[in-house]
């Protein structure tokens, strides 16, 4: 299967799938008069405070990341800025794409920055796979509270005990390949073989305790500080519940935003956000309204700095999606294909000559 068609097979998916969650929306959705009213009695003094608190998530998440880089790649370390500009770019990515784009075009931009740096993109990926590691905890922690005392549907229940399954599977997993990283390599040693090597390095901080330990207790006042924010969103729609109330919300609402199918997984978003809260004797409509303004909330912080940081490196959203790609493709390329096939040499010795990836040399002129 070619890759355009991989990418209209994909994007068949998404649009279906998309129009079946609207069509059930506008079939057995919420009573929309009801949702325009809760929209309407929004406080905007609350709903500025969760904004603020949001803010200060993100921007303890991207210390966090910037204190893994600290352990993924040689000095000099990228520059503050640098970091945050990619960390903010990747969350717009992530908002307005499908998939995890923005996992990808954070390490693109910030690869950017660090022209000269050799083997900088497998660090730069490692480095993004140890910052998603080190939030695993904190996550979980939350997910347990949950569990033990709020109110959770018994489809909650489930997610949530399949996301502890796969988070203390993941974690010692990441762990033990952080933990068979060794500094030498041998010179002869092959392409793949020099990858893992890199991504490895980028997983650094995990073999480095007191490194960890802080970039982990950035990763939980983050998650301390979103729960502030989704319990204050709640007082701006005069919802005056627990913050185990807020605890589901949140919860829940990262299980449905692990794998977004469409930007922002809008409709299912709201759906996951609103069933839980009728537990707590919230109306459908009026925790359905409600979802809708968190979701603004939440996405109001990564939008705005993302368009700023974007114009900043001077790229569009669909240089994220094309651009990007078309970089790990010919780095893919590079790693599997010997030097001398890629040349072209010994083609007259009945090798084939093989060509780069699509896009891939439009990526390369790009830089």
């Amino acid at each position: 299967m070619t890759v355009n068609r991989v990418g209209l097979l994909r994007a068949g998916v998404v649009i279906g799938a998309a129009f079946g969650v609207a069509s059930l929306l506008v079939v057995r959705g919420p009573n929309w008069g009801e949702v325009g009213r809760s929209l309407a009695a929004m406080g905007w003094s609350w709903a500025a405070a969760a904004i603020v608190l949001n803010l200060g998530s993100a921007l303890v998440r991207g210390f966090a990341w910037r204190t893994v880089l600290s352990q993924a790649v040689p000095e000099p370390h990228p520059r503050t800025l640098d970091v945050f500009s990619a960390f903010f770019v990747g969350i717009f990515a992530n908002g307005v794409l499908p998939g995890r784009v923005g996992e990808v075009a954070r390490v693109g931009v910030l690869a950017r920055r660090l022209p000269r740096r050799q083997g900088a993109w497998p660090a730069l990926l490692g480095s993004v796979v140890a910052h998603r590691l080190l939030e695993i905890l904190p996550s979980l922690g939350l997910i347990l509270w949950v569990l033990l005392l709020a109110k959770v549907p018994t489809w909650g229940r489930e997610s949530l005990l399949g996301v502890v399954a796969g988070g203390l599977l993941v974690l010692p997993v990441g762990l033990l390949v952080a933990r068979r990283h060794e500094a030498g390599m041998p010179a002869a040693a092959g392409r793949i073989a020099r990858l893992v090597v890199r991504v490895r390095q980028g997983l650094g901080i995990l073999r480095r305790p007191a490194a960890a330990a802080l970039a982990a207790a950035l990763q939980t006042a983050a998650w301390a500080l979103q729960l502030a924010a989704v319990w204050t969103a709640m007082r701006a729609f005069h919802l005056e519940l627990p913050v185990t109330a807020a605890a589901v919300v949140l919860a829940l609402m990262n299980v449905a935003l692990i794998l977004p199918l469409w930007p922002g997984n809008v409709g299912l978003q709201q759906t996951t956000i609103a069933l839980p809260l009728i537990a707590y004797g919230v109306a459908y409509a009026r925790g359905f309204a409600y979802g809708i303004g968190l979701q603004a909330i939440e996405s109001s912080v990564g939008y705005v700095l993302g368009i700023l940081f974007l114009f900043r490196e001077g790229l569009t959203v669909g240089a994220l999606r094309e651009h990007f790609t078309a970089e790990l493709a010919e780095r893919n390329y590079r790693a599997h294909v010997p030097e001398r096939a890629r040349s072209g040499a010994g083609a007259t010795n009945g090798e084939a000559t093989l060509t780069r990836p699509r896009g891939a040399n439009d990526a390369r002129q790009a830089q």
